[in-house]
């Protein structure tokens, strides 16, 4: 079975995924490494401090491509020609590229979303309102130019959700709405599903087509089930895989998920053929 993960941060991209042993922030990914499930030793967290191991992992889940996430944020900042470095000459990996308006002003977001996908080739953009100083919602006027630069060149857009959220006010996804309505043709990826929001997020991906949730991680967690019902039904073409490595494992993941109920037609849309649609792959 062919498996695309949309969602991979290995270690050594930043302290805050464990890049530094013995320091506090690599206990701290440790500690959620166990918190959302991991099951007995975590060599994949230790492995994937250098760019061998996560490749290694990588090739032992049998994975058709990982996608390796930028951000930027005002605390935390891994620059598109760091996500181009880890992805180019890999043929299993894909590599989404990000912008910060607030930061690079709007004109400069929008040349560098040109730069990320037309000289870096990278394959879609990460936006984090919610992270931001001060943190914002989805529907800001700040980002609709974002939007329709996106929507007019067929690029993905990937939101940051879920409780990591430093103000849980703002992992919202009624705020969602008047982005999809508004750019019917945009293809938004919301990251961790707007989990424990999971009904509300999967209400309003009821209501607009072009909204797909990647749960990863959350996936596992209790109240997650709707995700799975939902996939059963109506949103088996905008749910996706996402381990979340390296706060998981990723093979772990694949068979964690194969036990959650999803009907036999949906895994292989779950795992695979959305997000192939979703990066122009068939």
């Amino acid at each position: 079975m062919s498996v695309i993960d949309l969602r991979c941060r290995p270690a050594f991209l930043h302290d805050f995924f464990g890049a530094t042993p013995g320091n506090a922030a690599h206990q701290g990914a440790r500690w959620l490494n166990r918190r959302v499930g991991t099951r007995g030793a975590d060599d994949h967290f230790e492995r994937s401090q250098t760019q061998q191991g996560f490749l290694a992992e990588v090739r032992e889940a049998g994975l058709e491509k990982a996608v390796v996430v930028g951000r930027h944020t005002p605390a935390q900042h891994l620059p598109n020609d760091t996500i181009h470095g880890i992805v180019h000459g890999h043929a299993e990996l894909l590599g989404i590229g990000s912008v910060e308006p607030v930061l690079q002003g709007v004109e400069g977001a929008l040349a560098e979303i040109d730069r990320a996908i037309d000289v870096l080739g990278l394959s879609g953009i990460d936006l984090e309102p919610g992270f931001g100083e001060p943190a914002r919602h989805p529907d800001d006027p700040l980002y609709w130019p974002i939007y329709e630069h996106l929507q007019k060149r067929g690029i993905p857009l990937f939101l940051m959700s879920g409780p990591t959220t430093p103000d849980p006010a703002y992992n919202d996804p009624g705020r969602l709405a008047a982005v999809a309505r508004a750019f019917p043709e945009l293809k938004i990826v919301a990251y961790h599903g707007y989990w424990p929001n999971v009904q509300q997020a999967i209400g309003v991906a009821f209501r607009y087509e072009n909204i797909h949730l990647v749960p990863d991680m959350y996936l596992f967690l209790p109240g997650s089930e709707g995700y799975v019902q939902a996939a059963n039904g109506f949103l088996a073409d905008q749910l996706l895989f996402g381990s979340s490595y390296t706060f998981r494992p990723i093979r772990q993941s694949i068979e964690d998920a194969q036990l959650l109920g999803f009907r036999d037609e949906v895994l292989e849309k779950f795992f695979a053929g959305n997000a192939r649609r979703l990066f122009g792959l068939v």
